[in-house]
C-alpha cells in the first residue's frame, strides 16, 4: 500500500502564491513503481480536473487554465511531488489532490486525502 500525504493548502489573497507538496509513503515495492504524478482539483458539485501531472522522466502536462502559473516538480529521491502555485485567482479556490500512478503487472491508482486552497479576492 502506499500513502499519500498532502501538505501546503490554505487561504490567500489573489495574486500571491501558495506551494503544495505531497509525500508517497509505505510499500517500498509499490513506491519503486511509481510512474507519473499529478495533482487534481474539485470544486463542490463539481467533476475532478487534472492540474498538472509529471512523469517519471520529467515530462510535465498542465490544464490551459493553470499554464504559465503553476509548475509541478519531483523529487524522487524524497517520493515528493510539489505544485507551486502563483498570480493565485478565486478560481483557482478548489480543494486539491496528490494523485500517484503505479506501474507494474497492473496498474495501480492512488489519491491523496486532499488539501484546500481558498483564494480571497
Amino acid at each position: 500500500q502506499v500513502q499519500l500525504v498532502e501538505s501546503g493548502g490554505g487561504l490567500v489573497q489573489a495574486g500571491g502564491s501558495l506551494r503544495l507538496s505531497c509525500q508517497a509513503s509505505g510499500s517500498i515495492s509499490r513506491i519503486n513503481t511509481i510512474n507519473t504524478m499529478g495533482w487534481y482539483r474539485q470544486a463542490p458539485g463539481k467533476q475532478r480536473e487534472l492540474v498538472a501531472t509529471i512523469s517519471s522522466g520529467g515530462s510535465t502536462n498542465y490544464a490551459d487554465s493553470v499554464k504559465g502559473r503553476f509548475t509541478i516538480s519531483r523529487d524522487n529521491a524524497k517520493n515528493t511531488v510539489y505544485l507551486q502555485m502563483n498570480s493565485l485567482k478565486p478560481e483557482d479556490t478548489r480543494v486539491y489532490y496528490c494523485n500517484v500512478v503505479m506501474l507494474s503487472v497492473v496498474k495501480i491508482v492512488s489519491w491523496g486525502q486532499g488539501t484546500q486552497v481558498t483564494v480571497s479576492s
